[in-house]
């Protein structure tokens, strides 16, 4: 078997291998992208006006959405670098920290989204955080819940977010690996489905009667 042919095939198996894995672990994925998107700044409705001065917020919005796309894609790309010659026991938990790292930054730009728009989640670090979380598993704007049981380990809720990371890595593995196209693979699919979850949300929100479109 030629050089390339057995890297393609220890690719292969690494991404499976992350795959079985996550599939178990999804639920600690959910408790990780907790603790990192807690500490993310969000800025709220007056620091991105500040920040866009001039700008409608349908055009902050899609500028937030492409900022967001870009800095996935960066991660993508570092991550791909490293992926071209994959060793399986790594290759597992390079996929999940560059997970987290990523749905941490989709996690930033749902919540900026909400505050930009006026639905900003009342509550504690933890009860907003796990709101957001369940508006970029679900694609949809965020609801708060009393208590912050939002993700309360065995809820349905829960357990639905752990699968959407869990889908979410295992796409990650599946084009790194197997396609070996490195950098421009990692960065080409994080930029493609942070739009798509950017364009999700946005869509939701300004559907929203609440939501207001014009500055205060």
């Amino acid at each position: 078997m030629a050089r390339a042919d057995r890297t393609r095939a220890l690719a292969v198996r690494g991404a499976r291998a992350t795959g079985r894995g996550l599939r178990v672990g999804g639920r600690g994925l959910v408790d990780e992208v907790l603790a990192y998107g807690a500490k993310l700044p969000v800025r709220d409705r007056a620091a991105l006006r500040g920040q866009f001065p001039g700008l409608s917020p349908d055009q902050v919005a899609e500028a937030l959405v492409r900022g967001a796309a870009q800095a996935t894609s960066a991660v993508g790309a570092a991550v791909g670098v490293w992926a071209v010659v994959p060793v399986v026991p790594a290759f597992a938990v390079e996929i999940a920290a560059e997970t987290v790292a990523v749905v941490g930054i989709e996690l930033k730009l749902v919540a900026e989204l909400h505050e930009l728009y006026g639905l900003g989640v009342p509550g504690s670090v933890l009860e907003r955080t796990s709101a957001y979380l369940v508006a970029w598993g679900d694609r949809r704007g965020a609801a708060a819940v009393p208590g912050g049981l939002v993700l309360a380990v065995g809820s349905p809720l829960r357990k639905r977010v752990a699968h959407r990371l869990a889908q979410r890595a295992g796409r990650s593995a599946v084009s790194l690996g197997p396609l070996l196209t490195g950098a421009a693979a990692g960065a080409l699919f994080n930029r493609r489905a942070t739009r798509r979850v950017g364009r999700s949300v946005l869509g939701r929100l300004r559907e929203d009667p609440l939501a207001r479109r014009v500055w205060d």
